[in-house]
């Protein structure tokens, strides 16, 4: 299976701008023929927690994003994956869908380690592309001890959309490749399973989520990733 990771530049609460350039980046990742791409945590919005804001750009599951990803989905003829704030009648969650190449939902995550005003998940759920079993959580999810025994060790890959950005300087090369990146890679190997970090790339926040994206396998070796900073596409075989 091919796999286009795709650590999108975001423009925070632009969501008509990003969903163009989500549009624009398929275009790009085309020429490799992916079966499944991958975006981001909260795609078209970028990282929002502030009530007003919540408010305002979330959105049902189906809804506006799943109906725009679904038509991209069948006009690529690939698998999409892509974070959104979703909406139901009990709260907010911070979510992620993945559609199949027919624009149907194939599985939804509700973020399990999350804070309010978010409401919480509870399950961790997988599915397949072809012979392919993937798994999917969203950023800290991967850090919780108790998120990670609901995790299947039978998964062939796990991916994990993120919008994570460090406090003070974001982005920060000589912490990530001085701390953090080690602790990802540390965790992984804990794990035992291919896992696929992406993150968002964002503009006009304070605290803005520092981009790039990495594959490392079950032993915990890195084995591809786009520079920290950057919004540059990742092309991996998982065979």
């Amino acid at each position: 299976m091919k796999i286009c990771l795709l650590p999108l530049q975001i423009d925070v609460r632009n969501p008509r701008k990003n969903l163009e350039h989500v549009e624009e980046r398929l275009k790009e990742a085309s020429f490799y023929q992916p079966d499944l791409v991958c975006l981001p945590e909260c795609t078209l919005t970028g990282y929002l927690y502030q009530n007003d804001d919540l408010r305002e750009y979330s959105e049902t599951i189906p809804g506006p994003t799943v109906e725009n990803m679904a038509q991209l989905a069948k006009a690529y003829g690939i698998y999409i994956c892509f974070g959104l704030i979703e909406a139901t009648d009990s709260g907010i969650y911070n979510s992620a869908v993945i559609l199949d190449r027919t624009g149907k939902i194939a599985l939804t995550h509700r973020k399990i380690h999350e804070k309010p005003p978010f409401l919480t998940g509870n399950s961790v759920s997988c599915f397949n592309i072809g012979s392919e079993r993937c798994g999917l959580v969203l950023c800290g999810d991967l850090f919780n001890g108790e998120v990670i025994q609901r995790i299947d060790r039978d998964l062939s890959i796990l991916i994990v959309p993120m919008a994570r950005s460090f406090d003070e300087k974001s982005p920060d090369a000589a912490r990530w490749n001085n701390v953090e990146r080690q602790v990802y890679i540390e965790t992984v190997r804990s794990i035992g399973i291919p896992t696929l970090f992406i993150n968002a790339l964002e503009t006009g926040s304070d605290a803005a989520a520092f981009g790039g994206a990495m594959v490392i396998s079950a032993q915990g070796e890195l084995q591809a990733e786009s520079p920290h900073g950057t919004d540059q596409l990742i092309i991996w075989d998982s065979e």
